[in-house]
């Protein structure tokens, strides 16, 4: 592997490439720190740390910190993953999008730019919401963390935060484009990365406090690097369908008649359920921060992390997102007619409605065993915080995205190296997965 960077350096394509990223995700680094005007930073710092758990927190780990402070770049690149989804969840519904999304490169061409226009109308709504949220909100102390509210605040916060946001969908789209990795991933891995070096000089402070010991620690770094490795292995985890083509004659050639596969992903729905299982899980924490009542106080201290319903709502509500987002993605009708259309069979099974209801058999035994690797890897905070009295997060959701970005970086690396000869990839670190 570590000859593959190597080699990565010798491609000047490739090392254009990586310094391009490199220079745009330190553009996002320092508009994380530019602050939004008429804001408290102080009063606002103080009021979230009241509200690590709960929706606001989440918005905070991956915006890396900016709604923290309140930066240009506050609503991260959330609107544009939220409209994303909602696009996809439309294909569904609407005949007219699905048929898009098959038109090749015309139609994702026009989805993108449906996407920017959703992404545009979510920050404007966040934005103004969060800016009649900030009015009403005080800090710890009482303090104002608005210096001077009204609507002229409002709409400098909605104009400013939405800015910020279509800025960073262009410098990812930029990435995708002349960089290397997918753009928007990589944005939010930055964002993730960047608690990184905070959080391990915190974990020497509490040993030298004596509040974490040595073997504790230890054991939490091999602990780490186990949990690392089986992240890799389950998200290279394939269930490959043989499919055979039959032999065709087109003029004076023969075509077909060779093997091949289907690739099945364990973990198909990747890090979109313990997202959409954990923004549900902390509205209650959320509305319970603006309604005290008694009623609100008790379901939300219910679902808190740690209680036992808490880690059972939260499994069954990754499994549901884990099927529901794989139906949406993975159409098994649709791969059976393409399959028949070329004049692939799978052996012993009939093609067409057969082969379609086969897939999905073999589909939704493998996404159950995806959703349970899921829940175990999102559960394991809980676990760590709760068993083992570790005084810091260690976050499942965060780890899945960085590893399963990190993962999809290299192989992009890798497949520009296989392009030009470079085997530095291939011979001792190649990705399980792959095919060269």
């Amino acid at each position: 592997m570590l000859n593959g960077f190597q080699n990565a350096s010798k491609i000047p394509e490739l090392r254009r490439r990586v310094l391009f990223t490199l220079a745009m995700l330190a553009v996002y680094r320092f508009g994380v720190h530019v602050p939004t005007p008429g804001i408290d930073r102080q009063a606002l710092a103080a009021y979230f740390e009241q509200v690590k758990g709960t929706i606001f927190g989440l918005f905070n780990l991956f915006s890396g910190g900016a709604l923290e402070q309140f930066s240009v770049f506050s609503l991260g690149i959330m609107p544009y993953i939220s409209a994303s989804i909602i696009l996809q969840l439309l294909t569904v519904v609407f005949p007219y999008i699905e048929r898009l999304s098959k038109e090749g490169e015309a139609g994702r061409r026009k989805i993108t730019q449906y996407t920017r226009y959703g992404t545009v109308v979510l920050s404007i709504i966040q934005g103004l919401m969060i800016s009649f949220g900030l009015e009403g909100t005080r800090g710890p102390g009482g303090a104002a963390i608005v210096l001077d509210p009204g609507w002229g605040f409002r709409l400098m916060t909605v104009i400013t935060l939405t800015s910020g946001t279509a800025f960073i969908m262009w410098l990812g789209e930029q990435i995708t484009e002349r960089g290397i990795g997918n753009g928007i991933s990589l944005i939010i891995f930055a964002g993730i990365v960047a608690g990184l070096p905070s959080a391990v000089t915190t974990t020497f402070q509490f040993i030298r406090e004596g509040e974490l010991g040595v073997l504790v620690a230890l054991f939490l770094l091999v602990f780490t690097v186990v949990i690392v490795g089986v992240i890799i292995f389950m998200e290279r985890g394939q269930r490959r369908i043989p499919v055979q083509y039959a032999k065709r004659v087109v003029g004076r050639k023969m075509y077909g008649g060779q093997s091949s596969h289907l690739p099945l992903k364990i973990n198909t729905a990747g890090v979109i359920p313990p997202i959409f299982a954990s923004s549900i899980l902390i509205f209650p924490a959320t509305v319970a921060q603006f309604a005290p009542n008694p009623w609100v106080q008790s379901i939300s201290g219910m679902l808190s992390p740690g209680q036992w319903l808490h880690d059972l709502v939260y499994v069954v509500l990754i499994i549901f997102f884990a099927y529901f987002y794989t139906a949406v993605v993975f159409n098994p009708v649709d791969v059976a007619e393409n399959m028949k259309k070329f004049g692939g069979y799978i052996p012993g099974i009939r093609p067409g409605q057969k082969t379609a209801e086969f897939i999905d058999r073999v589909l939704s035994r493998i996404t159950l065993g995806g959703a349970l690797y899921i829940s175990v890897v999102a559960l394991l905070p809980t676990i760590l915080i709760g068993q083992f009295n570790v005084p810091f997060y260690f976050g499942g959701t965060a780890l899945l995205i960085v590893v399963g970005v990190a993962l999809d970086t290299v192989a992009q690396m890798e497949t520009h190296l296989i392009t030009r000869n470079y085997e530095g990839f291939m011979k001792r670190g190649r990705l399980r997965g792959r095919r060269g």
